[in-house]
């Protein structure tokens, strides 16, 4: 049940554009939206019925790949593709966060850090979720990002899961420069040993980093498989109870 949730995250199933959402909705897929720099970002965030008006729930904040970007936000409201996410992710015991990246854009950008971060603080207030227990996942260009928004906001995330990704720096210290400011929180890395998108060395170089500065990383790398790494991902039965059981004032 919950390896279904992530497969509709990680599948690329929510490519298509979403309809207008009520604001005044306090549980299913709502609509919401945050002004950075004059500029307003539309976000959605899924709370499952069965947890509407309980507070102190966990957060987790999925950061999409490059097919997605765009306005409006990402993830289907209705027809079919609506129903499928509703019959999934009603079962996640958390809050998901979906923010979207604009085209011509990448996670990494400090607008887009901004508006994540700034989506992410209204929506722990809003639904009154649990600080504690907020947790980034991304893949490909989302994997790019988690290593970059958790580098940029220490100790804000209790868990990291980067899928393909990377470090957005460059020189010789991209990879240590990233590990030094993530430190000790915990973090599941997975890769393809043969992706031709994003190189198997970038998770590599992370993983080592974190290593060499004493963090807490476990990693998942598979031979013969490319960039649709994220379907092994899927197939890990601990990843989404290994997630949910980090917490910030346990470290």
């Amino acid at each position: 049940m919950r390896i279904g949730f992530l497969t509709l995250l990680l599948g690329g199933l929510f490519a298509l554009p979403a309809s207008a959402l009520a604001h005044e909705a306090k549980s299913g897929l709502i609509a919401r939206n945050v002004t950075v720099n004059k500029t307003s970002y539309d976000y959605q965030v899924y709370v499952p019925e069965k947890l509407a008006g309980k507070g102190k729930l966990p957060v987790i904040v999925f950061l999409h790949g490059i097919g997605q970007r765009g306005e409006g936000g990402f993830v289907p409201a209705g027809g079919a593709s609506g129903a499928l996410v509703r019959s999934y992710m009603e079962r996640v015991p958390a809050i998901v966060l979906l923010p979207q990246c604009r085209k011509g854009r990448f996670w990494s950008d400090s607008e887009m850090t901004k508006m994540t971060m700034d989506a992410l603080d209204k929506t722990v207030a809003e639904f009154n979720a649990d600080a504690q227990r907020v947790y980034l996942i991304g893949v490909s260009m989302g994997g790019y990002g988690a290593w970059s928004m958790a580098a940029e906001n220490a100790g804000k995330f209790a868990a990291l899961v980067p899928i393909c990704g990377g470090s957005s720096l460059r020189g010789a210290d991209r990879f240590a420069a990233i590990a030094r400011r993530i430190g000790r929180t915990p973090v599941w890395v997975f890769h393809g040993a043969e992706d031709r998108v994003v190189p198997v060395s970038e998770s590599r170089g992370m993983v080592e980093a974190l290593k060499a500065a004493g963090g807490d990383v476990r990693y998942s790398e598979y031979a013969g498989v490319g960039h649709n790494v994220y379907m092994k991902a899927l197939a890990e039965p601990e990843l989404l109870s290994w997630l949910l059981a980090q917490h910030l004032s346990g470290k």
